[in-house]
């Protein structure tokens, strides 16, 4: 024996790491989503749903200025991280408004929330100026860093508002869920089928394990979920996103495809592989959302609109 490893020990240590994360972090997503749907010890809608947003978008805004840091790109360690928190979590106040079911009115928060971020920013940079250190740099990575990491989160959970009014069973959860699902299926299904049989590379110098053959499996797994989700399992034709399920699945699959590639072009500019290591061989946060950030606020049109 030499004493070193092999690929495929490494391989299968990697793979049995993120099946281990997986499970881990749908138990624990699955024990807060019930809690929700069934309203546990009074809470209004997305309230049991708002501490896990806050915690993977606090651990996405480290990982933001992290990775930057890196780069050598100086970003806020403390206004990235809250600020994005508090960007995501938002909508939530959107039920104490008057007119709590108009979907316009769930966002509104998220606008005065990116607002506050801006200023603190621009703010901090005014008052600790000095000539060459880039302030502005600073200031508009921050904002860049914070806005498009909670402004996503803030759509979804407006997503799962967007129908507050429903009572509260598991089919009130149909829109947030259908997202998750749909994304989440076409991830899976693109890393099986690219794996197997990927032999024509989609983004050869961005991303070289992704394939044609694995985007056309994620498509389609992205509809076939949507259907199962949204109407397959006894959903009202009263409550349907616009264009219904083969558009819900279309767009979101191809949204959450584009939202994956825009995180490796984040990591490859920046020269790292993973976002993290807090999910073991998930990587980090934001290796674990990057296919829903770019999704969540189209479906939340589409349900809106619907």
């Amino acid at each position: 024996m030499n004493g070193t490893t092999s690929p495929s020990s490494v391989g299968r240590g990697r793979l049995a790491s993120r099946l281990v994360a997986g499970a881990a972090i749908l138990t624990t997503f699955a024990a807060f989503a019930w809690a929700d749907a069934t309203g546990l010890a009074g809470a209004p809608p997305a309230v049991w749903l708002l501490p896990v947003v806050l915690v993977i978008s606090l651990g996405a805004g480290h990982e933001a200025v992290r990775l930057a840091a890196a780069a050598g790109i100086d970003l806020a360690p403390l206004l990235v991280p809250a600020g994005a928190a508090a960007i995501a979590t938002s909508p939530a106040f959107a039920l104490r408004l008057p007119v709590p079911g108009d979907p316009l009115a769930l966002v509104g928060p998220a606008a005065v929330a990116c607002m506050a971020v801006v200023v603190l920013a621009f703010s901090t940079g005014v008052a600790r100026y000095a000539a060459g250190t880039g302030a502005v740099v600073r200031a508009t990575g921050s904002v860049a860093a914070a806005v498009c990491i909670g402004l996503p989160f803030a759509f979804m959970v407006a997503l799962r508002l967007v129908d507050a009014s429903a009572p509260r069973t598991a089919a009130s959860l149909v829109p947030i869920l259908s997202l998750i699902a749909v994304v989440k299926a076409g991830d899976i299904a693109a890393y099986a089928v690219g794996s197997a049989v990927g032999r024509h590379r989609m983004a050869p110098s961005l991303s070289p394990g992704k394939t044609w053959e694995g985007c056309f499996a994620s498509l389609v797994a992205s509809v076939a979920m949507a259907w199962f989700v949204i109407d397959g399992c006894g959903g009202s034709p009263d409550r349907q996103p616009l264009g219904g399920w083969p558009m819900f699945g279309m767009l979101v699959g191809a949204a959450g495809m584009v939202g994956d590639l825009s995180e490796s072009l984040v990591k490859r500019d920046l020269g790292a592989k993973d976002s993290g290591t807090v999910l073991g061989g998930m990587g980090g946060c934001l290796d674990l959302v990057d296919s829903l950030l770019l999704a969540g606020p189209v479906a939340w049109l589409l349900w809106a609109l619907g």
